[in-house]
């Protein structure tokens, strides 16, 4: 499926999210709380192989690619900073999740 963002489109100067495309996880996986895989554009880049996951606490988030190397040291591929909220906001919209902000840490 693919879903433009509803809520990241108009007259706003901050960057969008569109083509959003999700991918879920195996009945196994959604159990240990990992629901699926995302791709989205942002600000001009592709963001491809984000989980959608639910914590212990029952709180979606989106964990975000990462590397490890030789030494099992683990290396974030890409880490918003300013933007993570908005981003998980827009995303779940996208996907017609109903996330209760006040909840979210």
């Amino acid at each position: 499926m693919s879903t433009p963002c509803p809520t990241c489109r108009g007259g706003s100067s901050a960057p969008r999210i569109s083509h959003v495309v999700f991918s879920a996880a195996p009945r196994r996986d959604i159990r240990s709380g990992l629901l699926g895989f995302v791709a989205f554009d942002f600000a001009g880049f592709r963001f491809d192989g984000v989980a959608v996951r639910r914590t212990r606490d029952g709180r979606l988030v989106l964990s975000f690619p990462e590397r490890t190397d030789s030494r099992g040291n683990r290396h974030a591929i890409v880490r918003p900073l300013d933007a993570r909220r908005q981003i998980e906001d827009s995303v779940f919209r996208a996907l017609g999740l109903d996330v209760n902000r006040d909840d979210r840490r």
